[in-house]
């Protein structure tokens, strides 16, 4: 059972609606750093002197990081205690931004969305778990969701906000406005946060973890080596065969380990087994979106900075906005009708991008824009609950471990199929290496990713057949896609 000193379960107990603040602003800075550099990233590469389809690596190596992390974050926290990881995780989120501000070259840039990476996997998992042992049960859920409206707001106002100072400041300040908040963060944490620990806690599965690890960065540098990085061949071929290798002892590692990181027998759980899967499959095209539609605004139709911020604007809306009348759809069809017929419509609507231009009217832009927030929020919140919800409480917390980090994996994936995808399609078509400019490029890129997608609904169809469901629980997790 956790433990804490006297002072700071009082501090926890005397000031709860301010430690919920500190955890979902937390949240709030993780979400935004996820969605806020996509809009900046031409004026990134300007700055760098690096062509713009190149700059994939500031976005993969902060999710990547975080997918790494966060395996190892509960575990942490509960060795050290909540409060010295939450403030060494804001510590290192804030020194990464000024890292990243200070960056002179594409290198150094990579290497500080790392750090910040670090920091940010810590962040929600070990929040949450504070406010799991803070708050009685019967209020955690009230608790969780008003920790998990940040996390919407995050991505609401990302772009945009990236988009403005882009364009009446510079790139630099996405990451300094960070630094004020990040050292209120460890002022707050250190007088509102308990020092949660479990006393009762047993080994690290270090070499299962070390596995994993390797295994996610090795096969997301092979498909950036095939995504036209100037990489030997048979380097990519022997990163990628290395990270499968890793794969596979993992699986080998957990059936024989007696406490792994993540049991096998969470694979034995029919909807759970399904649920991770298909996420990671279908996340891959929803996590190339943010990264592709700035660029195309940007790069192949002219928008400016602004411009294309407010333009994903629709997209966050309609994504909060069809929340609840998912849930009804979900119990009266059903998950498995829910997600075929859904993942089939995300990669139509993806694809669809491909028929965007500059002649196009605003309305009808939008209208694709909010159209895609919809079906892609559904697809979201379905994918999560069919996941989690047949998990037993022993079960639960390594189940959600393993969850977080295929959402962060597939997040990874998606961008770095997208450049990929089109470094291929430019030098096919001979747009030019470094100008981006050609349509037919995205168009591309929009199809294959889109016929993705869809083809990502065969995983779904293993769901068992269901009938109408009496209720369908939010959880609060949810509420962050």
């Amino acid at each position: 059972m956790p433990t804490s000193d006297a002072d700071h379960t009082s501090a926890a107990i005397h000031s709860p609606r301010l430690l919920l603040w500190l955890v979902a602003i937390g949240f709030f800075m993780q979400t935004l750093d996820s969605t806020i550099v996509n809009t900046a990233l031409p004026a990134m590469a300007r700055s760098l002197g690096e062509s713009p389809l190149r700059m994939q690596a500031v976005v993969v190596s902060y999710a990547l990081t975080m997918a790494a992390i966060i395996p190892a974050s509960g575990w942490l926290a509960d060795r050290f205690g909540t409060q010295r990881i939450f403030l060494l995780a804001v510590g290192l989120f804030t020194l990464g931004s000024a890292a990243c501000a200070a960056s002179g070259n594409l290198n150094q840039l990579t290497a500080a969305r790392v750090l910040q990476g670090v920091g940010g996997a810590m962040l929600l998992p070990v929040g949450r778990l504070v406010v799991l042992c803070a708050f009685p049960r019967d209020q955690f859920l009230d608790a969780m969701s008003f920790v998990a409206i940040p996390g919407l707001v995050g991505p609401l106002i990302g772009p945009t906000l990236g988009g403005w100072l882009v364009e009446y400041a510079s790139w630099h300040w996405i990451f300094l406005i960070n630094l004020p908040v990040g050292i209120i963060g460890a002022v707050a944490t250190l007088k509102l946060m308990p020092n949660l620990q479990n006393a009762g806690l047993g080994r690290f599965d270090l070499g299962g973890y070390l596995m994993l690890v390797v295994a996610m960065v090795a096969i997301s540098l092979a498909l950036d080596g095939l995504g036209g990085l100037g990489w030997a061949r048979t380097l990519v071929a022997l990163l990628l065969v290395m990270g499968l290798a890793a794969l596979a002892a993992y699986w080998l590692h957990a059936l024989r380990h007696p406490a792994p990181i993540f049991s096998p027998r969470l694979f034995t759980i029919a909807s759970y087994r399904v649920g991770v899967l298909g996420n990671l499959f279908a996340r891959i095209g929803s996590g190339a979106m943010p990264y592709l539609l700035p660029l195309l605004l940007q790069l192949a139709m002219g928008f400016s900075p602004v411009e294309a911020g407010m333009l994903m604007l629709p997209v966050a809306l309609a994504s909060m906005g069809i929340k609840r009348p998912i849930t009804r759809l979900i119990s009266h069809i059903g998950y498995r009708r829910v997600l075929i017929g859904n993942t089939l419509l995300l990669g139509l609507m993806i694809a669809s991008f491909a028929l965007m231009t500059p002649e196009q009217p605003l309305g009808w832009r939008i209208f694709q824009m909010a159209l895609f927030g919809a079906i892609n929020s559904t697809q979201f919140t379905a994918m999560n609950t069919v996941t989690l919800k047949d998990l037993e409480p022993v079960d639960a917390a390594s189940g959600n471990s393993l969850f977080s980090m295929v959402q962060m994996l597939g997040m990874s994936l998606g961008v770095t199929c997208a450049a990929a995808l089109l470094h291929a399609f430019n030098e096919w078509l001979g747009a030019g290496s470094d100008s981006g400019q050609s349509q037919a490029v995205f168009r591309a890129s929009f199809v294959v990713i889109g016929l993705m997608t869809m083809v990502s609904a065969a995983v779904f169809w293993q769901l068992r057949r269901d009938g109408p469901k009496p209720t369908v629980h939010q959880n609060p997790a949810d509420l962050a896609d």
